[in-house]
């Protein structure tokens, strides 16, 4: 298990021990997090799992692959740190993670 912090968009926090090998997304369903919704169960076709990963958490995940670079066109307010969270596995690597959520998913 490894500790993640999810951010709402509004300040709240929710900070939740997710099992090693799930998705941050299936981290967030698990737990109920408000604001990320996953529509697609986590196939990488929706972009409703956007979310905003730190650049000091950033390099501990795998890089971004083009179809998830892609997907995130369907997304709002992205930026550099925008990331689908269906497509980042946890890993022991990620203990301690922030995770900020957009004001809004697609």
């Amino acid at each position: 298990m490894t500790k993640i912090t999810y951010i709402e968009y509004g300040g709240t926090e929710h900070e939740v021990e997710v099992a090693n090998g799930l998705s941050l997304i299936e981290g967030a369903v698990k737990y109920t997090i408000p604001g990320l919704d996953g529509d697609c169960g986590g196939a990488c076709a929706c972009a409703t799992c956007h979310v905003y990963i730190p650049q000091e958490w950033a390099e501990k995940c795998d890089p971004i692959e083009e179809l998830e670079r892609d997907m995130l066109d369907f997304a709002f307010d992205v930026d550099e740190s925008s990331r689908l969270s269906c497509q980042i596995k946890v890993s022991p690597d990620l203990e301690g993670m922030v995770v900020r959520l957009p004001k809004r998913q697609y």
